[in-house]
């Protein structure tokens, strides 16, 4: 069983998986997004092949964008936190499964690409830091 970062240790004495631990910081970043206005479409969404890429979420905004949403969690500030484990790699892997979305779709609406960063114990009110428009496919 894979073990969380920092420990994942629960009061019961069972570990936290890394899989788990991810589909909670998931769960808090889409409520916390509903609840600024926007509409969930999809969660782990796969472009298909290998070397493909993953969108954590997929939502709509009031204005009719779609926004693909990354989330990322870090129970400490370690190596820079959340925002520095976001490289160059793993944008193109969202861009490309993005564009694999896109393509399902008759007429794509406008899009753009939002990080939402998940910081401290999930367990104590973590900090959330949602930034619109994070990068951009070019």
């Amino acid at each position: 069983m894979a073990q969380a970062a920092g420990g994942g240790g629960r009061p019961d004495g069972k570990q936290v998986t890394t899989k788990a631990q991810g589909d909670q910081a998931e769960a808090i970043a889409r409520a916390y997004l509903q609840r600024q206005g926007l509409r969930w479409l999809a969660s782990k969404f796969r472009s298909p092949g290998r070397g493909g890429g993953e969108i954590d979420l997929i939502m709509r905004d009031a204005d009719g964008t779609l926004v693909f949403v990354e989330v990322r969690q870090r129970s400490r500030n370690d190596f820079g936190g959340a925002a520095a484990s976001i490289v160059g790699s793993k944008r193109s892997r969202i861009i490309f499964a993005a564009q694999h979305y896109l393509l399902r779709l008759p007429s794509p609406p406008p899009c753009r690409f939002d990080v939402v960063l998940i910081e401290g114990p999930l367990q104590v009110a973590p900090t959330v830091t949602w930034h619109k428009a994070a990068f951009d496919a070019s």
